[in-house]
């Protein structure tokens, strides 16, 4: 039974649902712009919010932007939680229009991604049929292109009602989605929302305006080497020509949109790859100058960070940290906002700079740690090769180990670097049933040749060595046929998974499922080949097999993990950033190392399930956060 006040730490805090409904057109809306461009937009108008206390009745206000101050400030909002369906939206208008923080965040949107699956609708007439909790009304299509001041007042009191259907079915969902929720994840949920809605680092506009000017210098400077105009490299037949012209012939594939024959000059491409590294010196340069051009991404990216600096209030350069919750089935994080900043450059000095620009406030520093290693830490653990686990534990090198394992001998200390690379890559990319011809491909992607046949060697020398591990996927691939049968089975570590075949799920240890919705088996043709499972997305249909599944299962685990960590950073430091297996804090310089220290303290604790698992961690302290690396 659903309680309408909550304990939350040591407060009993009151549970404020609100909604905000603002101006938008065909050309500013939430569709067209970013939460942090719409919000912070000189267009940006409030037309009114619907508010609900607890489980009283939910009000309905409209006014000028001092009357929505005053009657907002009239909430007890330090003793009390924000619940709205998509927070990191309702959240910032409260805080960056209105001046309003308070005690938690609360978001259905989140709590739905986590329950149900990001593959499913979230959105809250999607959630309100699922729920059968009533219908989500369609005022709002009729509010386009209207201000406050243009709306009749019967039009006003319709959108009123419109706005007050919605809080209420918010309200509903999250006391029939929370009681089932775990505590853990709400604080997570509201530590994510917090790093957008309540941001800390600023950003360096100098250092982006330089960066910018440094990349468009470079494109142009390309063209100039390869002595051609913009047009020839872009398009597709003009650099065909240009490479017929020099006596190449242009790499093809067959496009799997189409299924038909075309120039193979993604930057992903192996044809367009070795064009980088062509014998002939035009052709290099050509294809040099079409990445560079091509790649605008890093552009837009720097121009986005200034336009956001630009936007920030009373000359304030924030930027608002958007961190997706539950971005991927495996329950870890994304990017958002169209600055995803899960994958910022960081190779070379210009790749750095984003990172750079992202600085601490004055009088603070900026702490980066980083789990070592710990995918492959928590595959070791979970398939119980317990010699790899204790190479982890003793703090061994064991990229060098893999090394004199693959290449013989007895002195780690003769291990060339090349040799340890391969370990390296054998140890980071052999653990989910890699074959000798991916690893090749992923050798070469780092300027690494290996032959097919010293790569099967290679592969079979860790399989032989860590025969645990290959067990593991053994008992993951026996796991999604009892999936799929609705057998009972267990997988890796005795504690740490329950397989649950009624949903086509694992239950990990943070109680959410990693889900496999329509797992589908499809039968081998041939006799001694082995079935094929696929389950639905949103894509398509996904081939899961066991190392694939055990990859899934290890990233979940580790971000189980890393965010249980992050929970316990947030005790005494800002958390202002996670990005893959890392967590930022921002704190008061004179506080630096002792910070530093308690963070790593906590980036090496362990929660009770994980038991035995090699952790360990590494860390930097600078004024932005690019200083930290």
């Amino acid at each position: 039974m659903w309680v309408p006040r909550m304990w939350w730490g040591d407060k009993h805090i009151d549970i404020i649902t609100l909604d905000f409904e603002t101006y938008y057109d065909s050309k500013f809306s939430l569709r067209k712009l970013t939460v942090e461009e719409y919000v912070r937009s000189l267009d940006f108008e409030v037309i009114g919010v619907g508010v609900k206390v607890n489980n009283g009745p939910t009000e309905w206000a409209s006014g000028t932007h001092g009357q929505m101050k005053e009657y907002l400030d009239g909430f007890a909002w330090e003793e009390s939680s924000l619940l709205c369906h998509n927070t990191m939206f309702d959240g910032a208008i409260l805080n960056w229009i209105y001046d309003i923080r308070p005690h938690v965040y609360f978001d259905t949107l989140c709590i739905a991604r986590a329950l149900h699956g990001v593959e499913v609708g979230g959105s809250l007439k999607a959630l309100a049929t699922r729920y059968n909790i009533g219908a989500k009304g369609t005022a709002v299509a009729d509010a386009i292109g209207v201000h406050r001041c243009d709306f009749t007042e019967e039009a006003l009191d319709l959108y009123g009602d419109y706005c007050i259907n919605d809080v209420e079915l918010t309200y509903e969902l999250f006391g029939l989605m929370a009681n089932t929720f775990p505590r853990t994840e709400l604080k997570i949920i509201d530590l994510t929302l917090r790093m957008f809605i309540e941001p800390i680092l600023e950003l360096d506009v100098s250092l982006l305006e330089e960066h910018i000017a440094d990349t468009r210098n470079l494109k142009e400077q390309l063209i100039l080497d390869a002595g051609v105009t913009k047009k020839d490299l872009m398009s597709g037949d003009k650099f065909a020509a240009l490479l017929e012209g020099l006596g190449v012939k242009p790499p093809t594939k067959v496009s799997p949109t189409t299924g038909k024959e075309t120039f193979a000059f993604a930057k992903t491409d192996q044809g367009f790859i070795d064009l980088l590294d062509h014998e002939n010196i035009m052709v290099h340069m050509l294809a040099h100058a079409r990445l560079g051009n091509k790649s605008t991404l890093e552009e837009t990216r720097t121009q986005r960070f200034i336009d956001i600096a630009g936007r920030g209030e009373q000359g304030k350069p924030w930027l608002p940290v958007p961190i997706k919750y539950y971005a991927a089935h495996t329950g870890r994080f994304g990017g958002d906002d169209k600055i995803n900043l899960q994958n910022l450059p960081s190779r070379g000095a210009n790749g750095k700079k984003l990172k750079r620009s992202m600085v601490a406030p004055r009088g603070y520093v900026v702490i980066d740690c980083d789990s070592s290693q710990i995918e492959a830490r928590v595959l070791a653990w979970l398939a119980g090769q317990d010699d790899l686990v204790q190479a982890f534990a003793e703090g061994k090198d064991v990229y060098r180990k893999m090394a004199v394992i693959i290449y013989g001998g007895e002195d780690e200390d003769a291990v060339t670097k090349p040799q340890r690379f391969v370990g390296k890559t054998t140890i980071l990319g052999a653990g989910y049933g890699m074959g000798a011809v991916r690893f090749v491909e992923q050798l070469k992607t780092f300027d690494f040749e290996m032959d097919i046949k010293e790569a099967r060697r290679v592969i079979s020398v860790y399989r032989d060595k860590y025969h645990h591990i290959v067990r593991l996927w053994n008992d993951a691939a026996f796991t999604i046929e009892n999936l799929t049968d609705s057998n009972l089975t267990t997988l890796g570590r005795e504690g740490v998974l329950k397989v649950r075949p009624e949903l086509s799920a694992i239950e990990l240890p943070s109680g959410l499922l990693m889900r496999y919705d329509d797992l589908t088996c499809t039968p081998a043709e041939d006799e001694g080949e082995r079935p094929e499972y696929t389950y639905k997305t949103r894509k398509g249909r996904t081939r899961i097999y066991g190392g694939k599944l055990i990859e899934n299962v290890c990233q979940a685990i580790a971000r189980c993990i890393i965010a249980e960590q992050m929970l316990k950073i947030s005790d005494r430091y800002k958390v202002v950033l996670t990005v893959h297996d890392s967590v930022a804090c921002c704190v008061p310089a004179e506080q630096g190392e002792e910070a530093r220290a308690y963070m790593e303290e906590c980036m090496r604790w362990l929660p009770v399930w994980a038991e035995g698992l090699p952790i360990d961690c590494e860390s930097g302290i600078g004024l932005s956060y690019g200083d930290c690396e």
